[in-house]
């Protein structure tokens, strides 16, 4: 730290300013202004929530206002365009904003409206990786990866330049929060980060080339019922190299996708009911997430199901009777036991060809591929959609709707 050139007390001109607050750009600075942010917030009402530290609620009789604020950009909704406007009158008075009208890009994810509801995308962002890539005049594909092929350290040769397999990979994974169909390849090649190979640059290739085919893909939500329901599976040993068994889970609110994850699982599993028990209670946990977090948004929600296709699986987490067999699996995978006691889980049985988190897992056919993606609510955005600001009609009144209807993005600007 020195003094300022042309601002050098000669008097003392070893000495520093002690900053008593922070300046927009130093490290300190997102702190503190989100505590100041979140102070004004609860002083107008709201109410931080345990779930999210980023989301804030207001809740006065009958109306109700979500806010949800990532640094300076902040998502505004509820059920009264009176409160709203008035909400924004009130941070205006210790916050210069700029209202940028109805949700339709933020944070890199398009939001188009449809006559039912939500359709994001990030089509512009897989545009662009196309094109520094230059992969945008690639031979598009059906499917993101090979059938039963998984990705060895031991496979290919190693790239003499890394830099563009780090690059391109890390921008993959901000492409999860509207693609879970690129999930588990994604998860796959950036296992091989630290020592990438030539046949992991051909994978990572293989994905671009599915993105080529489908850049208009995205998540649709739309007015549905509060129902959580799961699907958990888990591909056993599946890790060519250490043998751990990669899992995923794909929540739905109704018929809305709404969180999903592929990972390989921290231990090796003894047999396969070990890892889908495992996975069942991975997926156990996210869903008490979610409850508490639509607890606090006043979301009345019945006890959650999980589907799942091992019946031996589905015995342990609710029959004692296996304890003899399972006493070598660590008790906090047990969690799930308790929420079936308790009635506050179910665990159902569904076919393996309707094992929507199969997708999530390991590599399937084209064929298998196209069919289970069909049953997500991901689907490309119709031609006639684009540029569109007709606004939905206002028949569904459920809070769902108010998402679908009267999101407002405002962006604050330091001063």
């Amino acid at each position: 730290m020195r003094q300022p050139s042309g601002f050098v007390d000669s008097h003392r001109p070893t000495h520093v300013y002690k900053l008593q607050r922070s300046l927009y750009g130093l490290k300190q600075a997102p702190r503190a202004w989100f505590q100041c942010f979140s102070q004004h917030l609860e002083h107008l009402g709201f109410v931080s929530s345990h779930a999210d530290s980023s989301l804030f609620t207001f809740f006065d009789g009958s109306v109700v206002l979500y806010l949800l604020i990532y640094v300076d950009d902040i998502l505004n909704t509820g059920n009264s365009t009176d409160h709203i406007a008035r909400l924004i009158q009130q941070l205006r008075v210790l916050f210069f904003m700029k209202d940028l009208g109805p949700l339709h890009y933020f944070l890199g994810m398009e939001v188009h409206r449809t006559a039912t509801g939500l359709h994001l995308t990030q089509a512009k962002y897989i545009t662009d990786l196309l094109t520094r890539t230059n992969m945008l005049d690639c031979k598009p594909i059906s499917a993101p990866a090979i059938s039963g092929r998984r990705l060895s350290l031991s496979d290919g040769e190693p790239l003499s330049d890394i830099t563009e397999f780090r690059s391109v990979v890390g921008a993959l994974q901000y492409l999860l929060f509207t693609r879970p169909d690129i999930a588990f390849t994604v998860n796959q090649v950036y296992q091989f980060m630290h020592r990438p190979t030539t046949v992991h640059w051909v994978a990572v290739k293989r994905i671009l080339h599915y993105l080529k085919a489908t850049p208009n893909h995205g998540i649709v939500y739309k007015p549905s019922s509060f129902q959580l329901t799961a699907y958990a599976d888990a591909d056993y040993a599946g890790d060519p190299d250490n043998h751990r068994s990669t899992g995923g889970y794909c929540i739905f609110l109704g018929d809305n996708l709404i969180s999903w994850s592929s990972k390989k699982q921290r231990g090796v599993s003894r047999f396969s009911t070990e890892a889908e028990y495992h996975q069942l209670a991975y997926t156990a946990a996210a869903l008490s997430w979610y409850r508490t977090l639509f607890r606090e948004l006043h979301l009345p929600l019945a006890p959650p199901r999980i589907w799942c296709d091992n019946i031996s699986a589905i015995s342990v987490a609710s029959n004692p009777v296996y304890q003899q067999r399972m006493r070598h699996v660590e008790v906090d995978y047990h969690y799930v036991r308790e929420k079936v006691t308790r009635h506050e889980l179910t665990v159902g049985y569904v076919s393996s060809v309707d094992q929507l988190a199969d997708l999530l897992t390991k590599g399937i056919s084209a064929a298998c591929f196209t069919f289970l993606l069909s049953k997500l609510p991901v689907r490309g955005l119709p031609v006639s959609l684009r540029g569109s600001d007709k606004p939905v009609s206002h028949k569904n009144k459920d809070v769902l709707s108010f998402f679908a209807q009267d999101v407002h993005s405002y962006s604050y600007i330091a001063n």
